[in-house]
């Protein structure tokens, strides 16, 4: 025969100061993980959501960064534009961009110091081939002009980021005529502008990368092991979202502090909930030997006070994750450990990280709760009574 649940329910509603306390406790640490996974979630999404699967990236061969020295040379990237494959806008022109990668360095907002940001030169081939990002204010550059557009969030995040301020580059000042909005992909962390430009300004011989459009995916596959395999192109051909996804390894510092950080806390939970537990099983001593002699049997008891400890676990988590939920969509930044300038992406408390931290207070409520349970339910029935 089981305990009913609400014999838990109102036990912990009797003892509600330990109670809070240690909820507490479990939602500090809840929240503390809560939000390593958002972030880890929102740097994910940046990357994952910026490559299209039709997109091949064209690098020099051995390369994995678009920032590698060398680069694609004007005769590739006319091959490329020959291929089979490739596929073309409506004026039939072929959809292939070369464009050429640089890190400028920007001060942050609030004289919090200065850091790099990637800027991207491209023609206006590269604007067709990402319908997604769209101008918000002012327009696009004009090619053949010093003119560049920035992210609404370098707008949002640096000094001199605004309409009408210029940005220093090369051999002088480029204004800025536009504000873009990223749509939450990589693209967010960048500045834009016209490729012929820059290659008149810096006189450069060949393209930090190429990107090509195929036709369907089996067309990307076939570029992409065309430009692998081809020794005159000297490429290394990679499909985009595989690019992006490559680049999610910024994050890693940040998950192995904050899983160190948070495993600490995690025990300290765990002994704060036994702590409770076993306070809860002193306290109920001859309730508990009452429970044996009307007919509750030892598993009874254990699962009882399991029961328990994983209710108090799930009051901790749903704390931690209300705690958390003012910082979802916040946005922030992370050096990318590639391309060696700033990254910005927003929190992301999706289901799936939400239902972690659920299955993380449980897991707590289980290691910390089961030796009280355990000891609860072996207690000798006399010896209780006579307490």
């Amino acid at each position: 025969m089981a305990i009913p649940l609400s014999y838990n329910v109102r036990n912990l509603r009797l003892r509600k100061s330990l109670t809070i306390m240690t909820a507490l406790g479990i939602a500090l640490t809840v929240a503390t993980a809560v939000f390593i996974m958002a972030l880890l979630a929102g740097l994910g999404r940046a990357f994952a959501t910026t490559g299209d699967p039709l997109n091949v990236l064209m690098l020099r061969k051995g390369s994995d960064s678009e920032l590698a020295a060398g680069g694609v040379s004007r005769d590739a990237f006319q091959v490329l534009k020959e291929l089979p494959g490739i596929a073309r806008n409506s004026k039939g022109d072929p959809l292939v961009s070369g464009e050429d990668i640089l890190v400028v360095v920007l001060p942050r907002k609030g004289g919090t110091g200065e850091t790099n940001v990637t800027t991207r030169f491209m023609s206006p081939m590269g604007l067709e081939m990402r319908p997604q990002i769209h101008i918000t204010q002012g327009r696009w550059f004009t090619p053949g002009q010093r003119e560049v557009v920035v992210s609404s969030s370098i707008n949002k995040r640096f000094e001199h980021a605004n309409l009408g301020d210029t940005v220093h580059i090369g051999k002088g000042e480029w204004p800025i005529v536009g504000i873009f909005d990223g749509s939450g992909t990589a693209h967010d962390s960048e500045i834009w502008g016209d490729v012929n430009q820059l290659v008149t300004d810096f006189e450069r011989t060949v393209y930090s990368s190429v990107l090509v459009r195929a036709t369907d995916p089996a067309s990307a596959q076939a570029l992409k092991n065309r430009a692998n395999d081809d020794q005159r192109l000297e490429l290394n051909g990679l499909l985009e979202p595989d690019y992006y996804a490559s680049q999610t390894k910024s994050g890693g510092p940040i998950k192995v502090v904050g899983w160190i950080v948070a495993f600490i806390m995690a025990v300290g939970s765990c002994f704060a909930a036994a702590n409770t537990m076993y306070a809860a099983v002193a306290y109920r001593g001859r309730e508990i030997a009452t429970l044996r002699v009307i007919g509750f049997s030892r598993p009874s008891i254990l699962t009882s006070f399991m029961l328990e400890s994983l209710l108090l676990s799930l009051l901790g988590a749903t704390l931690g994750i209300i705690l958390m939920l003012p910082f979802n969509g916040m946005t922030t930044g992370t050096q990318n450990q590639v391309t060696f300038s700033e990254v910005v992406f927003s929190l992301q408390m999706t289901p799936v990280v939400v239902m972690s931290a659920v299955i993380f207070a449980l897991i707590m409520g289980v290691v910390g709760g089961f030796a009280p349970a355990w000891h609860a339910s072996r207690r000798d029935i006399l010896s209780a009574l006579r307490d």
